[in-house]
C-alpha cells in the first residue's frame, strides 16, 4: 500500500499543490489527506468532474502550475467535454494530472453499475489520446512513475491520467470533520417517507446509500420493490428521471429521493422541473452536507440556500425540515396533487448502519418490475 503523504509529497515536489474533483471511495484516503493539508483556495470539491477540469485549467492559467483532478472512473463522462474541447493539446493545451479510481476493474467483484465503466476505463483514455499509467501499490516504484507522468505532461502540455486500483492507498482518516448536529438519520427519513406514501406512489432514488436503504426498508416492512427505481449509477440524474416519469404518468404520484451531492452535480435539473411544474412530483433532498457513500467529504450544501435555489427555479412550494415531526407534517401536507412540484430539504446525519445490505435484484430486474407497475397503475 502507498501512504498518501508519500504520494502527495511527490506531487508537491513537481509543483502540484492545487486539487479539485469529486470524491471516490477508492481515493477517499487521498481526498481526506488533501482536505486536511491544503488551503481552502487550493482544494475545491467540485459539483461535478467537468467543473473540476475547468477549475484545474483556470489554476494553470493563473499560475502556470500543473493541477490535479481526482474522480471516480464513472465521472469520466462528465469530464470528457472540457478534457477534449478545453485542455486537449489541439485546443488550449492545458497540462493537468487526472487521478482516477478504477471501480469495476475487470477481474474484481463490484456493483453492477461499475462493471461496464470498469471494462472501458483504459479504452476511454486511449480514445481521447490521454496517456495513462496504473499506479503501483509499491512505494519504491511510484517515484519513477510520477517522474514519468510529469515528463510526459511537460512534453505534451496536456492531461495525463493515473489510474488507481482498489486498496492502493493506505488508510487515512479525515481530521477536519465538521460537527454533525442533525437530529435524524437518512434511513429514518426514508422510512418516514415510504410509510406515509400513497399506495400507488412511485419512487426514484439516487445513487449510493439512499437506494440501498430504500431497498432494505421495503423488506423490513414487507413491502414490494416494484414501486422503486433505484438509480444505482448516473449520479445527479435521479431528478431528471423523476421529471420525465411524472410527465409521462400524470396520474401517478412520483417522489424523487435525492442527495445533496447528487442534486448539486446537475443543478440545472431544478429549473427544468420548475419550468414544467408537474403537479404529481415531490423532490426530496436528504442533505447531510457530505458525499457520504464515498468517504464523507463535505459538499457545499451546508453553505448555500438550496431551498432558495429551488424556489427561484419555479417549484410551487419549498420546505426545509430538521426533525421527524417536521418531516411528518410536511409529507402529510403534500400527499395530494396540489401545490406541486414541491421541494423538501431534509437535514440528516452522516453515516449509515454497518450491517446495511445491498439490493439482491439486478438493475434489469428492477427496471422490468418498475415498468410493469407503472403501466398497470398509471
Amino acid at each position: 500500500m502507498v501512504m498518501v503523504n508519500v504520494f502527495t509529497d511527490l506531487l508537491y515536489k513537481h509543483g502540484t499543490d492545487f486539487f479539485s474533483g469529486v470524491p471516490d471511495s477508492l481515493l477517499k484516503n487521498f481526498c481526506a489527506y488533501v482536505t486536511d493539508n491544503s488551503s481552502e483556495n487550493n482544494h475545491i470539491i467540485a459539483v461535478n468532474e467537468g467543473a473540476a477540469v475547468a477549475l484545474a485549467a483556470g489554476h494553470h492559467l493563473a499560475t502556470g502550475k500543473i493541477p490535479l483532478v481526482y474522480m471516480q472512473n464513472s465521472g469520466i463522462g462528465n469530464a470528457v467535454n472540457p478534457l477534449l474541447s478545453l485542455a486537449d493539446n489541439d485546443v488550449y493545451s492545458i497540462p493537468m494530472l487526472l487521478l482516477v479510481g478504477w471501480r469495476g476493474e475487470p477481474g474484481t467483484k463490484d456493483e453492477p453499475q461499475h462493471v461496464k465503466q470498469g471494462k472501458v476505463t483504459c479504452a476511454l483514455f486511449d480514445a481521447m489520446n490521454i496517456p495513462y499509467i496504473i499506479l503501483s501499490d509499491n512505494e519504491n516504484e511510484i517515484k519513477n512513475q510520477i517522474d514519468e507522468c510529469y515528463a510526459v505532461i511537460k512534453k505534451n502540455l496536456s492531461p495525463f491520467a493515473i489510474i488507481v486500483k482498489k486498496d492502493t492507498f493506505a488508510p487515512y482518516s479525515l481530521k477536519s470533520e465538521t460537527k454533525d448536529e442533525a437530529q435524524i438519520t437518512r434511513e429514518e427519513a426514508i422510512e418516514e417517507i415510504i410509510l406515509s406514501s400513497l399506495k400507488n406512489e412511485v419512487f426514484i432514488s439516487t445513487t449510493g446509500m439512499a437506494s440501498r436503504e430504500l431497498f432494505e426498508l421495503r423488506g423490513i416492512h414487507n413491502m414490494g420493490h416494484e414501486r422503486d427505481f433505484l438509480t444505482v449509477g448516473s449520479m445527479g440524474h435521479a431528478s431528471s428521471l423523476a421529471l420525465s416519469i411524472a410527465l409521462g404518468k400524470p396520474n401517478l404520484p412520483v417522489t424523487c429521493i435525492d442527495g445533496d451531492g447528487a442534486a448539486l452535480m446537475h443543478l440545472g435539473s431544478l429549473p427544468a422541473i420548475g419550468e414544467r411544474k408537474p403537479c404529481n412530483l415531490r423532490h426530496i433532498v436528504l442533505n447531510n452536507n457530505a458525499h457520504d457513500s464515498v468517504g464523507g467529504q463535505p459538499t457545499i450544501c451546508g453553505k448555500i440556500d438550496i431551498c432558495g435555489i429551488a424556489k427561484s427555479s419555479g417549484y410551487k412550494q419549498v420546505h426545509s425540515v430538521a426533525t421527524k415531526d417536521e418531516l411528518k407534517d410536511v409529507l402529510a401536507k403534500y400527499n395530494s396533487n396540489e401545490n406541486k412540484p414541491v421541494f423538501i430539504e431534509v437535514r440528516v446525519r452522516k453515516g449509515n448502519r454497518k450491517d446495511l445490505g445491498r439490493p439482491n435484484t439486478s438493475p434489469k430486474e428492477n427496471k422490468d418490475a418498475f415498468m410493469q407497475f407503472i403501466s398497470k397503475e398509471g
